[in-house]
């Protein structure tokens, strides 16, 4: 009976061994992998360790690369997309060696399925940031809304001024918020997706609107603040952002997320096409609109300076239809 998978931490630790580095070297090198590539490559490697005992390969840390097409070939058939496979090439080339991912053969197989099944970005287009800042301005004032609504409006509002991913609005401290006359200033001093040696980390400025009390952001936060300061008396809760019912606890990425794409659906944008995370592309996307330079984007949404995403995943034109446009305005008139 072959032996069942041994989870994604020892599968590593087993493909490091046989290189002859020690346990603390390997700890080390682990730790570099974030929590949503670890879930990522436990996929890959499951499929591979299961692909390698049906074809009896007894060292699937030893192999070729015609035995990797052909486990690349068995999962395309089964329906894979270019996306899928080049993860799982990342996750191979961890465990077996950079050959893996820069091999001419890989290369040209992994080009070869982009033509047979194409992948392109989830969002050809963008919804309109002043229809759920329209709806979120009937949430008014702040001190009259119960908790879940305040919370719900705070993290919409966090999301569109501030650009970044929920995953970093979950870890807001208190601690490292700053009030201004002009604005908020938040430092966040954890690690996130984009931390990376010599970068620096996020600083958010979050500015007041005296002129639009009913959707500023800063106004939001302090009524947030002050509505849940009882809630963590004795609870030893650093984070700014709390779940909604008893017992009170640090909101999580996941839960955020939640709570944005409800706002969204509220607002009236298809969230069956939308998700929270959208909330980066149409913010971005409507600052761009707006003249905003892309330097500035970039360095606020946290992307460096030489980086090519903005324009490749996130500029997106508002979701329109323009499908007879073209055609009425050559028929209509003549």
């Amino acid at each position: 009976m072959a032996e069942p998978y041994p989870g994604v931490i020892s599968f590593i630790r087993r493909a490091f061994s046989q290189q002859n580095l020690t346990p603390e070297t390997i700890d080390i090198m682990i730790a570099s992998l974030s929590e949503s590539s670890l879930k990522q490559y436990n996929s890959a490697y499951k499929k591979w360790w299961l692909f390698c005992n049906t074809n009896k390969i007894a060292d699937c840390f030893s192999v070729s690369i015609p035995f990797i097409l052909k486990f690349f070939t068995t999962l395309f058939d089964a329906g894979a997309g270019y996306s899928t496979l080049n993860t799982y090439r990342s996750a191979l080339s961890l465990v077996l060696g950079k050959n893996v991912g820069s091999h001419d053969y890989i290369i040209r197989f992994l080009k070869g399925v982009f033509k047979k099944k194409p992948c392109f970005p989830k969002y050809q287009c963008t919804w309109d940031t002043n229809l759920v800042l329209d709806f979120i301005s009937n949430w008014y004032p702040n001190e009259d809304l119960p908790l879940d609504q305040l919370t719900k409006k705070l993290v919409t509002l966090l999301a569109l001024s501030t650009a970044q991913r929920v995953q970093t609005l979950s870890i807001i401290n208190i601690c490292n918020i700053a009030f201004n006359e002009s604005n908020v200033i938040i430092i966040i001093d954890n690690l996130i997706k984009t931390s990376a040696p010599g970068k620096q980390m996020p600083r958010l400025s979050i500015p007041f609107f005296p002129n639009r009390p009913e959707i500023c952001p800063a106004k939001t936060l302090v009524s947030y603040i002050n509505s849940t300061k009882l809630l963590r008396d004795g609870q030893n809760s650093d984070k700014l952002i709390l779940t909604t019912k008893r017992p009170f606890h640090n909101a999580t990425a996941s839960t955020i997320s939640r709570w944005i794409k409800l706002v969204l659906s509220e607002s009236g944008i298809n969230t069956s096409i939308f998700t929270a995370h959208s909330a980066r592309h149409a913010s971005t996307s409507a600052a761009n609109r707006r003249g905003v330079s892309v330097d500035i984007i970039k360095q606020t949404a946290g992307w460096s300076g030489n980086s090519l995403i903005f324009g490749k995943f996130y500029n997106r034109p508002l979701e329109q239809n323009n499908d007879n446009v073209f055609a009425q305005a050559i028929f209509e008139d003549c």
